[in-house]
């Protein structure tokens, strides 16, 4: 079982559970894109009462949810392979350009060499793989103390911040 950080803190239970698209929503379920564009008026309620979550896989866009990121408490996205970089875009896109607020978490083959790439994007919570350990992972937050480019976060490159 993978084991998962959430606002650089390791968790022991989580309540969210990726579903299959025929199985029944239940509370903190987590859908695909697929079953969303197809019966979004009947999980609306789930939306709005902040249980219902979205899987992406990582060919899917940010841009293929727009403006309905905001109906999900949690957008997981997967990283099928560590070399997959589609996953970090789509975080960023759906930070800055749509807007998200609530929990953003990288799944799949999650490496302690990305945590940090990956909180820069715009991730928060992080299933990691699990052949990784999560106090590595953990330290792994702390690798540069400063950053020159420009992330979710901090919009100013450090050339701008400094005074």
């Amino acid at each position: 079982m993978a084991r998962l950080i959430k606002q650089q803190q390791v968790v022991g239970s989580d309540d969210w559970q990726i579903i299959e698209d025929d199985a029944a929503v239940v509370d903190y379920a987590v859908i695909s894109l697929t079953r969303w564009q197809a019966e979004r008026s009947a999980l609306a309620a789930h939306a709005e009462a902040g249980k219902l979550g979205l899987f992406l896989n990582s060919d899917e866009t940010a841009d293929l949810i727009g403006d309905d990121a905001s109906a999900f408490a949690l957008i997981a996205i997967d990283f099928p392979k560590f070399t997959d970089g589609r996953g970090y875009t789509a975080a960023r896109l759906l930070r800055e350009r749509h807007g998200y607020q609530g929990e953003l978490r990288a799944m799949g083959d999650v490496l302690i060499d990305q945590l940090f790439a990956m909180q820069r994007c715009g991730f928060d919570s992080f299933s990691l793989r699990d052949d990784q350990d999560t106090e590595e992972a953990l330290k792994a937050f702390s690798t540069f103390t400063r950053c020159y480019q420009t992330d979710v976060r901090e919009p100013r490159p450090l050339f701008r911040r400094r005074a």
